[in-house]
């Protein structure tokens, strides 16, 4: 019994009080916002593929031991364009919207005409990011839409273009200790050159009198060339170290061209995105103090990478966990119709297994050709020092068949030991764990019938331990007559705390962001 990808699900705006099972630690208070795709189809149109679905909203707002939920759709210009028409008139990444049948030849050319050079959605169903004090729902483009946290109301819509040249720009940014946001995006063919830009978004104060939006305070830390002027390297995610950025150029290429004729062509821009396993990957290591590539040229073999586990500094040695493929076939394995066939067949022969990779980058270079700079003890990844000064580097493999990673955030760019992930068979996950990146040994826990999320820790206030607190993941529950729950695992033990039963029904989501009370 698996869950239908492609049914809409119902929104439920007003706070319904849910159901504790077990009881919830006193310290935990805040709302846990999660975002994702929740409607598939307008009228008599649908979407090809899931990422594209319009985004749901919904959130756990835990206070004093009791937990209300609920859910509401981003009233972005792509939701209400739709809706009016009542029809998918927004194109997405895997959907292409066309013209309604009932215009003329002429109003189909001046469509496809605008086309050629496409407006991004603003169907922001990837994320919740903060800058400043405002939340934001987001997606990869260059558009994202303030919510409120509390009541899941969409407010302003933000373009990045009016403060950054950026196209793209990834949903998984970094924050500092004191309230800076890092992110990274794509600038395509801007006065002749495509880059990747990174930046930040400095912290403001408590004062309702901040100007918002908080990127009018922008700042770009550094540019890095693209490889190639019209297929810039798509990425979903980078890392971050106290000292260091780390980016990851990889196989997996956007054709710029293709993607502007995309609409004439009657195809997706999905399709422009080509994965050339012929080609290395390239790992860019960028210092945050003087703001500019290290002078090393660190590569290895071809892969595809959608999120960074974490970064960390130690002898010399910058060393970066990644969630990594051979292929793009992830990507495929999400058309609906996949996914139908999938719960009728069973996993997908085409999906590429994930595998959880340690990458370790040795800062000094001196040694001689086919040398190992690796010094480290404790990990079999290597740096092969190369004739024409070019480091290869082999990673070495923590674990397999897992995805969505999270730590304790505030080991981020610190050595951390446990990496909370889903466990993925299918298209969706039926299990979570906890991975001690020391001892390789794993904790899981698993529910018949039952599909959780992603798993996000919680640090208990004060905790000197690194597991020292509680996971929180949303669970779709596919047995009749049972509700779907928010699952509360203690962090050491990996064992139930609680069972928050909602009287809605749940979807699976993508990402999400807790919001402490004292926020």
């Amino acid at each position: 019994m698996g869950y239908d990808y492609g049914k809409n699900r119902s929104e439920h705006p007003e706070p319904i009080q849910a159901e504790v099972e077990g009881s919830l630690p006193e310290w935990l208070q805040g709302t846990l916002v999660r975002n994702g795709p929740g409607l598939f189809s307008v009228g008599e149109t649908s979407y090809n593929h899931w990422f594209d679905g319009m985004a749901l909203m919904h959130s756990f707002t835990i206070k004093h031991g009791e937990v209300t939920y609920r859910s509401k759709y981003l009233r972005g210009d792509t939701y209400n364009s739709n809706m009016q028409a009542n029809r998918i008139v927004v194109s997405e990444m895997g959907t292409m919207a066309y013209p309604h049948p009932s215009k003329n030849i002429f109003s189909k050319v001046i469509t496809f005409l605008n086309h050629t050079v496409p407006d991004f959605t603003d169907n922001c169903a990837g994320n919740i990011i903060k800058y400043g004090n405002d939340y934001y729902a987001t997606s990869e483009t260059n558009y994202i839409r303030k919510i409120d946290p509390v009541t899941l109301e969409t407010q302003d819509k933000v373009d990045y273009q009016k403060y950054l040249a950026v196209n793209l720009v990834t949903s998984h940014p970094h924050y500092d200790k004191e309230g800076t946001t890092y992110n990274m995006g794509t600038s395509i063919a801007d006065k002749g050159k495509t880059k990747y830009m990174i930046f930040k978004v400095p912290a403001v104060g408590k004062s309702a009198s901040e100007e918002s939006p908080a990127l009018k305070n922008v700042e770009t830390i550094c540019t890095l060339p693209c490889r190639s002027l019209l297929t810039p390297s798509y990425y979903h995610s980078f890392g971050m170290t106290e000292n260091y950025f780390i980016f990851i150029e990889q196989p997996l290429k956007l054709d710029i061209l293709k993607m502007a004729t995309a609409y004439l062509r009657g195809v997706n821009w999905a399709s422009c995105l080509k994965f050339h396993p012929e080609d290395e990957t390239l790992i860019h290591l960028i210092d945050r103090k003087t703001k500019k590539e290290v002078g090393m040229k660190y590569y290895t073999g071809s892969m595809v990478v959608y999120h960074h586990v974490n970064a960390f500094e130690e002898d010399g040695h910058v060393i970066f966990d990644v969630i990594a493929y051979d292929d793009n076939s992830l990507y495929d394995m999400f058309y609906l119709d996949k996914l139908k066939e999938q719960d009728t067949s069973g996993p997908s022969k085409t999906f590429s297994k994930p595998k959880c990779k340690r990458f370790v980058l040795p800062l000094n270079d001196k040694g001689e050709a086919g040398e190992d700079l690796v010094k480290l003890k404790y990990t079999k990844a290597s740096a092969v020092k190369e004739k024409e000064g070019k480091i290869l580097c082999q990673p070495e493999v923590l674990t397999e068949g897992v995805e969505l990673p999270r730590i304790n955030y505030n080991y981020n760019g610190q050595k951390h030991r446990y990496v909370y992930l889903t466990v993925a068979e299918k298209a969706e996950s039926t299990m979570i764990t906890k991975l001690d990146v020391e001892t390789k040994q794993r904790l899981d826990w698993t529910a018949e019938n039952c599909f959780p999320s992603e798993p996000v820790f919680i640090p208990r206030p004060g905790a000197t331990e690194e597991d020292d607190g509680v996971i929180l993941t949303s669970v779709i529950n596919c047995i009749p007559d049972e509700s779907d729950y928010l699952l509360v695992l203690e962090g050491k033990s990996f064992k139930e705390v609680a069972r928050v039963h909602v009287n809605a029904e749940l979807h699976i989501d993508m990402h999400g962001y807790f919001i402490p009370q004292n926020d």
